[in-house]
C-alpha cells in the first residue's frame, strides 16, 4: 500500500475528528452567478486557529503520541513558522500535552509573536528571514534528537490536510472540480489524494500567485525548481518548494490544471468576498476565489468547490484591500 491513500486519509479523519472543527461547505450565490454554476466554499478560514493547517498539525502530533515514542512525549517538537503553522502546531502540540518550540526570524510582528504564545508555543528567535530560522529548527532538531516538524514535506501532515477532501465529498457527492491555492503543496496534495481515489473524474485545480509560482513551475519542468519569489498578498503560499518535497510527486500526478492569478486579481477577490460573504480571508484563500472568476467559463454549469483557506490577513493589508477596491 501507498505511504499516502485514501485509507490512510479515512484513519487521519478518525483520528483529528475530535480536536477539529468540521467547517462549513457553503453554497456561494454571488459566484454561482457570476460562474454560471453551482460553487460552494469550503470554509477552512473558520478552523480554529484560522487556517486548514490545524488537520496536519494535529495528525502529526497525536500520530507521534499514539507511537509511544517516550523522548517524544517528553521533548516534544520543534518547526519554524512566522504564520499559520506555527499557530496550528503550538494549539495542537498543547492539547496533546506535548512541548513545542517554534523558530522564528527576529524580523517576525509583535502580533504574531503573541499569539503563539497565547496557543501555548515556546518562541525562540534567529535570523532575519524564513530561511535561516527553518535552518536553525533544523539543526537543533537533530542535535538534541527532537522531532522537527515540517510545514508540508510530510506525508502524515499531508494526510491530515486531505481530511477535507472526505468531508467535501461527503457534502457533496456530485463535485466535479475544486480549486486550490498552493505554496508547498501539501493542502493540495492530501486533498487531491483522496478525491482522486474515490471520485476519478474530479478535477483538481491548482491556485498560485504569478509572483510565487514555484510548484507550477516545477511541475511543468519535471524537477523541482529554485526560482525567486516577489512579494504577495498570498503570503500563505509564498516561497520555494523544499528539494525533496514529497508533494511534488502528487503535484505532479494530481493536479489536472494550474491557474496563476496577478496581485490586483488576489486583492480583488478578497474584497469582494468580503463584500458578498461578510467574511475576512487572507490572500491565500483570494487565490483560489481568483483563479475560479478568472477561469470560470471552464466550469460552467458544473458544481465547483472552492477552498477558502485560512482568515489570518493582517489589519493593515486589510485596510490596503479595501482603500484599494472601496
Amino acid at each position: 500500500m501507498s505511504l499516502l491513500s485514501a485509507d490512510v486519509i479515512l484513519r487521519a479523519a478518525d483520528r483529528i475528528k475530535p480536536f477539529v472543527r468540521r467547517t462549513p461547505l457553503e453554497i456561494s450565490y454571488w459566484l454561482s452567478e457570476a460562474g454560471n454554476a453551482r460553487v460552494y466554499v469550503k470554509l477552512e478560514s473558520e478552523q480554529t486557529t484560522g487556517s486548514f493547517k490545524l488537520r496536519g498539525a494535529f495528525n502529526k502530533l497525536l500520530s507521534l503520541k499514539e507511537s509511544n515514542d517516550n523522548s517524544f512525549l517528553s521533548k516534544g517538537v520543534i518547526t519554524a513558522s512566522t504564520g499559520n503553522h506555527g499557530a496550528a502546531t503550538a494549539y495542537a502540540a498543547n492539547k496533546v500535552g506535548v512541548p513545542v518550540t517554534i523558530y522564528v526570524p527576529q524580523t517576525t510582528s509583535p502580533a504574531k509573536i503573541k499569539a503563539v504564545k497565547q496557543l501555548g508555543g515556546s518562541v525562540s528567535f534567529h535570523g532575519e528571514d524564513c530561511v535561516e530560522a527553518e535552518v536553525k529548527a533544523r539543526s537543533v532538531s537533530k542535535e538534541r534528537n527532537i522531532h522537527y516538524m515540517s510545514p508540508y514535506n510530510d506525508l502524515v501532515v499531508v494526510s491530515g490536510q486531505g481530511t477535507i477532501g472526505v468531508e467535501i465529498l461527503q457534502d457533496l457527492p456530485d463535485v466535479d472540480a475544486v480549486f486550490v491555492a498552493v505554496g508547498g503543496g501539501g493542502l493540495i496534495g492530501g486533498i487531491a489524494t483522496y478525491l482522486k481515489a474515490v471520485k476519478p473524474t474530479v478535477k483538481i485545480i491548482g491556485c498560485q500567485p504569478s509572483q510565487s509560482a514555484v510548484m507550477s513551475a516545477s511541475v511543468k519542468a519535471g524537477k523541482i525548481l529554485d526560482l525567486p519569489s516577489g512579494d504577495t498578498l498570498s503570503d500563505g503560499t509564498a516561497g520555494g518548494v523544499e528539494e525533496d518535497s514529497v508533494t511534488f510527486d502528487l503535484c505532479k500526478s494530481l493536479v489536472d490544471e494550474w491557474i496563476l492569478v496577478t496581485e490586483e486579481e488576489i486583492s480583488k477577490a478578497v474584497y469582494l468576498f468580503m463584500e458578498n460573504h461578510h467574511k475576512i480571508v487572507e490572500g491565500a484563500a483570494g487565490v483560489a476565489l481568483a483563479a475560479f472568476l478568472k477561469e470560470h467559463e471552464k466550469f460552467r454549469g458544473q458544481n465547483v468547490v472552492i477552498i477558502s483557506c485560512g482568515a489570518n490577513i493582517s489589519m493593515d493589508k486589510l485596510k490596503d484591500v479595501i482603500l484599494q477596491w472601496a
